[in-house]
């Protein structure tokens, strides 16, 4: 499965629900957009070190972007953005479980609904 950078800010946060959806989870993804992302809204050192930690200590991996990756975005954004609002950075994420055969959950969904070749499972906290 793939989690969405919310997923990890519910989590920050001391949400629960997130915690206990990621412990149970056997296979932990995210896209290297969603690692950028974390380590982007950090304020310091220490935050981007406990990023980092919390990462590896739960095995999450972190998927590349390849150039089918980028293309499928590409695509995406082309079909979704102006009819959805779909935005690159989700087109990416989004292009990243399909490209990967993974389950993209997420509680940001409004945008990811309409993209039909998406697996998205909804995240309410």
């Amino acid at each position: 499965m793939i989690f969405d950078t919310d997923i990890f800010i519910w989590i920050q946060r001391g949400n629960e629900k997130a915690s206990k959806l990621t412990d149970h989870t056997a296979d932990r993804f995210l896209s290297i957009l969603s690692y950028m992302e974390l380590l982007q809204c950090a304020q310091n050192k220490s935050q981007h070190k406990h990023t980092k930690d919390f990462l590896s200590e739960y095995n999450f991996r972190v998927l590349p972007i390849t150039e089918n990756i980028g293309h499928r975005a590409s695509i995406y954004i082309e079909e979704y953005s102006l009819s959805s609002g779909l935005r690159a950075a989700d087109a990416i994420i989004a292009a990243t479980a399909v490209e990967n055969n993974k389950t993209l959950v997420s509680s940001n969904t409004k945008h990811l609904k309409p993209i039909k070749d998406l697996k998205l499972k909804e995240f309410k906290p």
